[in-house]
């Protein structure tokens, strides 16, 4: 991740709070939730942190973490979901609520999109180039139309593309 671009402006911020504000539930792989749980629950303890009210967001926000490997959470407010992720998604998109956001890693958004889970892309494109990575379109069976919504440049140098998958 040394390749992510951190240093936001206030309008990625902003951005980023408006997205994440709605929603109810965090969904995630397992091989990211390890990392990215503790680490935001560290973030919300420390007072001094500026990032500390995303801490408090992402703490205690209810979390689903899919796993083959896990039968219980380690951690508050989250659950594990070991069951086939077609059915577990479905299930979680008809409960009441509001909006779920998916974080990565690349398997677990792969699987994703190639079960055509994924209602909203918000694509952030940093100012790298790496060479080489995990891409997270490569397992799709056959293309998927995308519809671009919004494209968003900030003085960061990030820009963020918003897509629908098109409908037929």
């Amino acid at each position: 991740m040394d390749w992510v671009m951190f240093q936001w402006d206030d309008a990625l911020k902003n951005y980023v709070s408006e997205l994440t504000e709605p929603i109810d539930t965090i969904v995630l792989g397992r091989k990211l939730a390890e990392g990215f749980i503790p680490y935001w629950a560290s973030v919300a303890v420390n007072p001094e942190d500026p990032q500390v009210e995303a801490g408090k967001k992402f703490t205690e926000t209810p979390k689903v973490v899919f796993s083959k490997t896990l039968q219980q959470s380690e951690w508050d407010n989250t659950v594990v979901a070991t069951g086939d992720l077609m059915d577990e998604i479905t299930a979680l998109k008809a409960q009441e609520g509001r909006d779920i956001i998916a974080y990565g890693g690349a398997t677990f958004v792969s699987s994703l999109i190639r079960q055509n889970l994924i209602d909203d892309f918000h694509l952030f494109i940093n100012p790298v180039s790496i060479g080489s990575g995990m891409p997270i379109f490569k397992d799709r069976d056959s293309y998927q139309n995308l519809t671009l919504v919004k494209a968003t440049s900030f003085d960061c140098g990030i820009v963020v593309l918003h897509y629908q998958p098109k409908q037929s």
